[in-house]
């Protein structure tokens, strides 16, 4: 129970890689605050913060859903300081919503470039911001960022710039962070998959069931998270981890039960 008594603030963690990783640190002893914005299952999606709070509390978790738009500053400064209310602080925060269309310049609408914006890049600044005061306060304060390393071949850039800039800001974020608030103990890191990852994303926006099964479950990513939020602050801080390469340090090499067909041929992911 490494995580016993520890409250994670979770983005987007009604479902796929979020939920995922809630469930993880849940089985772990975490406190879990889902701020999500859905509060009624879209089919094509599936989950809600009700959903997953249920799914924490089952595994034997205190769970908190907040429906949170995090492109409200006033949604999350109330979400934040329901947690507080709730477990008493924050001591570990999850940036993991997101946005994503994966169209050229010329193709990306100027509110889709906008939603992609307020979302990722500033939603999560707002939240993390707002999460800091608290962060400060903990024993072992972590922000971890679902977000690429930075890489600047054309190939990840003219495809889909709109959304390749905002995940590039997160990262960037996550950079900036570590360095910032060294001295007051949090310590920042972007996390991201090599492979695709099985989620409502893939199945409905880019490659169907077909990519799915050439992906891994979001499993991996949850997995890698609680490597990283357990090691000391200090010491770990600063880094754009693939989530391969978290497990590798830890001896674990055999990653077929990730796998969603066993012994399937697996897609990179973006940004590898």
């Amino acid at each position: 129970m490494l995580f016993q008594n520890k409250t994670v603030f979770i983005t987007g963690a009604s479902r796929g890689i979020g939920k995922a990783i809630a469930l993880e640190l849940a089985k772990q002893g975490a406190n879990i605050v889902i701020a999500a914005k859905s509060t009624e299952e879209n089919p094509k999606l599936g989950g809600t913060i009700f959903s997953a709070a249920q799914e924490v509390e089952a595994v034997g978790a205190k769970a908190m859903p907040v429906q949170t738009d995090i492109r409200f500053e006033e949604q999350i400064q109330v979400a934040v300081q329901k947690a507080v209310d709730a477990f008493g602080g924050i001591d570990i925060l999850i940036n993991n919503a997101s946005a994503i269309q994966l169209t050229d310049t010329l193709s990306t609408e100027p509110k889709r470039f906008d939603l992609m914006h307020s979302i990722n890049v500033r939603g999560t600044f707002l939240v993390t911001q707002a999460c800091v005061p608290y962060l400060t306060k903990a024993s072992n304060p972590h922000i971890l960022t679902l977000s690429p390393p930075l890489n600047m071949q054309p190939k990840w850039l003219a495809p889909h710039i709109a959304y390749t800039i905002t995940k590039y800001n997160m990262s960037m974020m996550a950079i900036a962070w570590a360095h910032e608030f060294k001295e007051l103990g949090i310590a920042s890191n972007a996390l991201w998959p090599r492979t695709t990852i099985d989620t409502a994303a893939v199945r409905n926006l880019l490659g169907g069931v077909a990519l799915a099964n050439q992906s891994r479950t979001p499993q991996i990513l949850a997995d890698a998270a609680a490597i990283i939020l357990q090691k000391k602050s200090n010491d770990c801080t600063g880094n754009t981890f693939i989530d391969e390469a978290v497990l590798a340090a830890e001896g674990i090499t055999n990653l077929d039960k990730y796998a969603v067909v066993p012994g399937a041929t697996l897609f990179n992911d973006l940004f590898v």
